[in-house]
């Protein structure tokens, strides 16, 4: 027979390919082949997780050298040299940082010079970080190092 039976019902290869058995057969192997890659892959490096959780202290000591340059120096490495207009900006960043009580909350801080129209907002505060002016404490908040600021707008 070539296929097709008295009532016309497809069988074998004919069937497959009628009803897109081969384009669904590539789909199942990719599926397949895939989730076993993506298996193999987490099952090598499963013994650095396993590492990590048997010493939880190389998590502290991997983050504590990555920070410690910043930590150490307070201050940048090398002082910026800033436009009139940049300084302009430092300044009224300045006026916006004052109002804020203890620690400076990036978020807000950046909020707030949305809210006053101030142009580039996140560009502004990378300067103000990369300058120096505003500088990382302990809690996760931001510190005015008013020293450098006043070195850096006069």
């Amino acid at each position: 027979m070539n296929g097709v039976d008295a009532v016309g019902a497809l069988y074998g290869l004919k069937a497959i390919s009628a009803y897109n058995g081969w384009a669904i057969s590539v789909v199942g192997i990719t599926i397949v082949f895939t989730g076993l890659v993506a298996l193999a892959a987490l099952i090598s490096q499963l013994h650095k997780l396993v590492a990590l959780y048997d010493n939880p202290g190389k998590i502290k000591t991997l983050f504590a050298s990555k920070s410690e340059p910043v930590a150490k120096t307070g201050s940048p490495k090398k002082h910026l040299a800033l436009t009139e207009a940049q300084k302009q900006v430092c300044r009224q960043y300045g006026l916006l940082a004052q109002t804020m009580a203890d620690g400076i909350s990036v978020p807000k801080l950046l909020r707030m010079a949305e809210l006053s129209g101030l142009r580039n907002p996140h560009e502004n505060m990378n300067l103000l970080i990369k300058s120096g002016i505003l500088c990382a404490d302990e809690q996760g908040y931001f510190k005015w190092d008013e020293d450098i600021y006043i070195r850096t707008i006069s």
